[in-house]
C-alpha cells in the first residue's frame, strides 16, 4: 500500500511551471503556435513533473485528450503548468495546462488543456515500481 502523505508531498513538490514566449520561429502561416510546438512544450513539462514526483527514470507511454481552447498568438507569452493527478504502480498520469498572458495587462487565459502518461523504468527499460519496498 503506498503512503498517502509521500504522494501528497510528493505531487507538491513536483508541480512544474514553465514561462515561454511565443515568438515567430514556434508559429505558423496564421500567426498563433503551432499544434504541435505546443504538444512538445506540454511533453518536456509533464516529463519534468514526472520525473520530480517519481525521481526515477521515466517514458511518455501515452497522451490522453488534448484540447485547444483557443490560438495563442505570437508575441504572447504563456505559462505551462503540470501535476501528477494519478499513481499506479510504475505508472503516472500528469495534466497539463496552457496559460496565456497579455504582456502588459492582468489578463490571463487557459488556452491548452491535456493529460500525458508516463511509466517508471529500470536500467533494462523495463517497468518498474514508482515507490520501492521502504517507501
Amino acid at each position: 500500500m503506498m503512503n498517502t502523505l509521500l504522494i501528497q508531498k510528493r505531487e507538491e513538490i513536483s508541480e512544474t511551471r514553465v514561462a515561454k514566449m511565443v515568438f515567430p520561429s514556434t508559429t505558423n502561416h496564421y500567426d498563433t503556435l503551432f499544434g504541435g510546438e505546443a504538444l512538445k512544450w506540454m511533453d518536456e513539462v509533464a516529463y519534468i513533473a514526472a520525473t520530480r514526483f517519481a525521481r526515477k527514470q521515466v517514458v511518455t507511454i501515452s497522451t490522453e485528450q488534448v484540447d485547444f481552447k483557443r490560438p495563442i498568438p505570437s508575441g504572447i507569452l504563456v505559462e505551462l503548468v503540470a501535476r501528477v493527478v494519478k499513481v499506479g504502480r510504475t505508472s503516472l498520469k500528469v495534466e497539463v495546462d496552457i496559460f496565456l498572458e497579455e504582456l502588459y495587462s492582468d489578463k490571463r487565459e487557459k488556452a491548452i488543456t491535456g493529460a500525458f502518461n508516463f511509466v517508471a523504468i529500470d536500467e533494462n527499460k523495463k517497468p518498474t515500481p514508482i515507490f520501492d519496498e521502504d517507501e
